[in-house]
């Protein structure tokens, strides 16, 4: 079986981790979020033809021909316009039934499993906010009556969380589709059409589903991977005197210095320097060649790789990007002293993280000067700097 997986997004709202990536290349517990997905394609699909656009170079140099025994074609979209032209670029390279994926969701294997088993099937979750998703109305044989996209009273509770199994059919069904105002063509208008005919029905999601729509999901979806995926390693070498306790994967290479303090679950990556005298609090991923230094603490944090934190450092809730380096008390403020809800500026509107703690959000290559304080859920772009003693009250952008 083939699997289209649609990876050609810009993604703005996950600015500022994705202006320099793709966002399936976005680290949960050091891998790709790609990475995971086609995992969980394991002895369902035999290829995967993955649709790719913005950023897409990087993916393919990522995985290259083959994943895991699944071998890997690219289709590439020139013009990011709607999730039902990024299908229609597949037209040339499919042969028979197939799965249809967001590229930057992570599903669950056994759902995907049973998703596979014909043609006519949607993944469907119940959810707390379905106004924030496509509503499927169904009868009582799981049949779709209806596919609501992101009603302002929805009808049912249902949601569609992109995952299909498709035939070919589909295809002139998506020729057929009027493009929205914008110019996009939406698999959803697709299968509204399936739904009309009868020809659609919901497969009940029963495992595990996340979904990256904003940064700090990333967060999300790596304390759920630390909690259920995590196998224990000690790869690298670590000195007696350091203290490590809970479930925690050490890479090769990785050097653990005396009076550093592990609590798990923690998840270290390759080439990384820890200590001496460092604290690694539960639910922390650090990707390969990090370090981490004396007086440092990093709390549920992901480091992408090659991040710094190398003098009395305070990163909690917080995700650095590549190469990021802090200066020595450089630090993040990760809760409200009113304790409420941190927001985020996101292409220019507050949105509410639902979080009472959430740190920076801090784009490659970034420098912060020593001795900066971050304020809660503050962005600071690729490449940028701060002074010396700089407080960081607004995103910084330019």
């Amino acid at each position: 079986m083939q699997a289209v997986i649609m990876a050609a997004g810009k993604s703005t709202r996950t600015w500022p981790l994705t202006l320099t990536r793709p966002k399936p290349l976005l680290p949960v517990m050091g891998a790709p979020l790609l990475s995971h997905q086609l995992r969980a394609l394991k002895g369902i699909a035999d290829e995967a033809v993955i649709v790719i656009g913005y950023l897409g170079d990087m993916i393919r140099e990522q995985f290259g021909e083959t994943f895991e025994g699944i071998s890997i074609r690219y289709i590439e979209q020139r013009e990011q316009r709607g999730t039902g032209h990024a299908v229609l670029q597949a037209v040339p390279v499919i042969t028979g039934p197939f799965l249809a994926l967001n590229g930057d969701d992570l599903y669950d294997p056994e759902d995907l499993k049973r998703l596979a088993l014909h043609p006519g099937l949607a993944l469907a979750r119940e959810v707390e906010h379905p106004e924030r998703f496509g509503v499927f109305e169904i009868d009582g044989n799981d049949r779709v009556l209806c596919l609501e996209e992101k009603p302002e009273r929805p009808r049912s509770n249902l949601a569609n969380i992109g995952a299909y199994s498709l035939d070919p059919d589909i295809f002139e069904l998506l020729q057929e589709v009027t493009p929205s105002p914008r110019g996009e063509i939406e698999v959803t208008d697709a299968l509204q059409r399936m739904a009309e005919a009868q020809a659609l029905q919901v497969v009940h999601a029963r495992g595990y589903y996340l979904t990256i729509g904003y940064p700090w999901h990333l967060l999300d979806a790596n304390t759920y991977w630390l909690e259920h995926f995590l196998n224990e390693a000690r790869l690298g070498a670590v000195s007696p005197l350091a203290s490590l306790t809970g479930r925690i994967h050490i890479g090769r290479g990785t050097v653990v210095h005396p009076g550093t303090v592990i609590e798990g679950p923690v998840f270290i990556g390759e080439g990384c320097t820890l200590g001496p005298n460092c604290w690694i609090r539960p639910y922390t991923t650090l990707g390969n060649g990090c370090r981490i230094g004396q007086g440092s603490e990093i709390k549920a944090s992901i480091l992408f790789e090659g991040a710094a934190a190398p003098h009395q450092n305070y990163v909690g809730d917080s995700i650095l990007g590549a190469h990021v380096n802090l200066g020595c008390g450089a630090n993040t403020a990760n809760l409200r002293h009113d304790g409420q809800h941190i927001k985020c500026l996101v292409r220019g509107e507050f949105v509410d993280t639902g979080r009472r703690k959430l740190g920076a959000l801090i784009g490659d290559g970034a420098h912060v000067g020593i001795n900066t304080a971050i304020y809660p859920g503050r962005s600071i772009w690729p490449g940028l700097t701060t002074l010396p003693g700089s407080v960081v009250r607004f995103d910084i952008t330019e």
